[in-house]
């Protein structure tokens, strides 16, 4: 009985802690449901418009919801009808890539190791949520092949290089159009003259670079306008041209421009986002890169980077000039490569060229103490998205040691035999045989559906978001195209497998992310790729949506993201399950894109349920001064808010401090009524004044009113802080926040612009 009565006692308070949080419950759903007498309707209209954008709820997304962020429920008649355009001096933004975002966080960089150049991704706060334009002027780019030499001058309107560079023949202005004659600064007559005496010093056949098909990837760093990646392509051999968004004003866009594989990268402090042994030669003209500082450790990446047998083909003035300083070098650079078991496959003129072991053998009898050191055995060589460098050398695994050599099939052979490394992702040959079929079977068939649109040559340039093995690129081999593959970091790491059939690409963390660009957790960063705007004339979206949506992030910050980096007039591939094509669709208007066709796709085993494919394509739009459309852009937004109304709201990601950050300040008193009064401020951008808003959106509920003009109908629509307007208006307003949003963990507001 004693037993019984303590067990009984030892329940009360139990008990008496479920009926309060029943309590606690229905007096929550009383007050929210009756709360709210100004603004009400903006909160719940900001809800469902955030819920309608995939946004998520208001938890972490750890709630065991099983809702699809792609779910039609009630909120179908929620349709975004535009998007705010960015301010024309954006028209060549890249987020992660961004000088002014450095200037304006403070941020604290060593320019002398380039961290500078480096990757830096703007916090939630500081992003931009809007439609790149393009530059006034703006044309369909020159097919390829004509575009290798000449491109239009509207579309890279930056002539520096062409006046700093005339005497080695970079670039030419030539009115309308900017030419390429081919030169470079170590190379003055041409990169095919040059192209040629490499594979003469290395004694290839008919002088040919591609030495019958052995050599097929290059890394060019420092590569300027890439007119020596632009030359291999006729030789069979595909460069990954390299360079920072330097003082050589745009050089890679320009060479992504004329349609010549490129990206922006730089060696810093951070691993280049390629995996160990992917290429077989790694070529610096002239690239002003210090080879000797950190004890070497940026000639140590480029060993990490090449294959076994590998080369460094380095022309610069230290390889030949015979004044006290370069001579000093070239005996430190001698002796680095020395140490790390490099041997002089050549010197002849203004060029050495180096190459790699075969072999662990040179490594392994070293005397003990030589730097720089092996590796440690942990260290894992293919782990590169946001890892520090190391001076160390990479030396090769125990079966690559005893074959001598990478184990490659010639090109083009190489391109469909399963490469030895297959074994490191425990995938066998047979899979990866019918990946490739299926694969192959899935581009005929885009074709024959893009065939009806596309003139020929029309497309270039191409990312494939999720490459898995790079089948998809292997399948258009017969296609005068190249494709830029790209593969998360956190996920089975084949961009080895890609690199080892002939192909190129680059780690990310946007497309397969656990952390995306724009997206609001605590811990996430949405990061965009390192390239400018209007690169590519396709992109391959297969089933990016979906692991979007596993991850729980925001479909619409990589619609934005996509529409960024495609070109005007390109298309979209999107093969995917059926609700996500329906949510895609309601933003095409919003994106100026246009559905070209839906079809059900093929089935297969690797597809967790029937995909379809959506074919978009871009509209070419250009930016005008006055017009009236329901994009609204910085340079013709310039209508009167009468009153601003601020009420609580559940959307999460959208800065709400950016209509204040640029265009109010704090007044000197309140406004009366317990708020916070701010007073139109002219002027630029200034850090954030509202210290009581973290985050929120900006919803045009009603329209607005313009000088001397009728109220139009604005559809909702998000206004990024340098597409807010300077207003004329010096009337104060004032900013009140509910009192139950006072200290709210979130601090979420959405704020409409009402016309009373």
């Amino acid at each position: 009985m004693r037993g019984r009565n303590d067990g009984g006692q030892s329940k009360r308070p139990v008990v008496l802690f479920c009926v309060m949080v029943v309590c606690l419950c229905l007096l929550f759903l009383y007050f929210s449901g009756s709360n709210g007498q100004a603004g009400s309707a903006a909160l719940e209209y900001g809800t469902k418009f955030s819920r309608s954008l995939g946004w998520g709820s208001d938890g972490d997304g750890d709630d065991g919801s099983e809702e699809s962020i792609f779910g039609t429920g009630d909120v179908n008649d929620v349709k975004l009808k535009s998007f705010p355009v960015c301010d024309d001096r954006h028209s060549e933004l890249i987020p992660c890539l961004d000088r002014n975002l450095i200037y304006q966080m403070r941020l604290k960089l060593d320019l002398n190791l380039m961290e500078h150049y480096e990757r830096h991704c703007p916090p939630p706060e500081r992003r931009f949520n809007c439609l790149i334009p393009p530059p006034h002027g703006y044309k369909v780019p020159i097919k390829w092949p004509k575009s290798r030499d000449i491109v239009w001058k509207a579309n890279i309107p930056h002539t520096h290089l062409a006046k700093e560079k005339s005497d080695q023949n970079w670039m030419i202005d030539a009115g309308e159009k900017i030419k390429f004659p081919g030169g470079g600064t170590h190379f003055h007559h041409g990169a095919d003259k040059y192209i040629s005496s490499i594979a003469n010093m290395l004694n290839f056949k008919d002088n040919i670079i591609n030495n019958e098909g052995m050599l097929r990837t290059v890394l060019d760093v420092g590569c300027g306008v890439a007119s020596f990646g632009g030359y291999l392509l006729s030789s069979n051999v595909i460069a990954m041209s390299l360079a920072p968004n330097d003082v050589h004003q745009n050089q890679i866009q320009f060479a992504l421009e004329r349609g010549i594989p490129a990206y922006l990268g730089v060696l810093g402090t951070k691993r280049l986002p390629y995996p160990s042994r992917s290429f077989e030669l790694a070529h610096c003209s002239r690239c002003r890169i210090d080879w000797l500082q950190r004890d070497g450790i940026l000639m140590l990446e480029l060993d990490r980077l090449l294959r076994p047998g590998g080369y460094f083909a380095y022309s610069s003035p230290e390889a030949y000039a015979q004044d006290e300083e370069d001579r000093r070098i070239w005996k430190e650079m001698s002796s680095l490569a020395e140490r790390m078991c490099w041997k002089i496959a050549e010197k002849k003129n203004q060029t050495v060229i180096w190459v790699k072991p075969l072999n662990n053998d040179c490594y392994r009898s070293r005397p003990r103490g030589t730097n720089p050191p092996l590796c440690k055995s942990g260290d894992d060589p293919d782990s590169v998205w946001g890892v520090t460098m190391e001076a160390c050398i990479t030396p090769y695994p125990e079966q690559m040691h005893r074959d001598g050599g990478s184990g490659l099939a010639p090109w083009p052979a190489r391109l469909t035999t399963p490469p030895p490394r297959l074994a490191d992702l425990y995938v066998t040959a047979d899979t990866f045989e019918k990946d490739t079929e299926m694969w192959q079977q899935r581009v005929d068939n885009y074709w024959n559906l893009l065939r009806p649109k596309v003139k020929p040559e029309s497309i270039r340039n191409i990312m494939d978001m999720k490459a898995n093995f790079g089948s998809f690129a292997a399948a258009l081999k017969e296609k005068d195209v190249w494709v830029m593959n790209a593969v998360s970091h956190d996920g089975p790491n084949t961009l080895k497998i890609i690199y080892d059939r002939g192909l190129i690409g680059s780690t990310h963390d946007c497309f397969l992310p656990a952390e995306l660009y724009a997206v609001c957790t605590v811990a996430g960063r949405c990061e965009a790729f390192s390239t400018y705007p209007r690169t590519y004339d396709l992109l391959h979206a297969w089933t990016v949506f979906t692991d979007l949506e596993k991850r729980g992030c925001s479909a619409e910050d990589l619609l934005l993201e996509m529409d960024r980096i495609l070109r005007p007039t390109g298309f979209i591939i999107v093969r995917d399950k059926a609700p996500i094509i329906v949510f895609i669709k309601k933003y095409l208007n919003a994106l100026h894109w246009e559905a070209v066709t839906v079809v059900d796709g093929e089935s297969s085993p690797e597809s967790e349920e029937n995909e379809m494919i959506l074919i978009i394509r871009k509209k070419l739009w250009l930016p005008e001064a006055g017009s009236q459309d329901s994009t609204i852009n910085s340079g013709r937004f310039s209508q009167k808010c009468d009153n601003l109304v601020v009420t609580v709201g559940q959307v999460p990601c959208w800065p709400a401090t950016f209509l204040f950050q640029r265009s109010w300040r704090r007044a000197d008193h309140d406004d009366g009524a317990g708020g916070v009064a701010f007073q139109r401020r002219p002027g630029w951008f200034t850090e954030p004044t509202l210290a009581d808003v973290d985050h929120g959106v900006v919803l045009v509920e009603h329209g607005a009113v313009a000088d001397d003009q009728a109220p139009i109908d604005v559809a909702p629509a998000p206004i990024n802080v340098d597409s807010a307007p300077i207003p004329v208006d010096p009337a104060p307003i004032a900013f009140a926040p509910p009192p139950d949003a006072v200290g709210s963990a979130h601090k979420n507001y959405a704020v409409g612009l009402n016309n009373a």
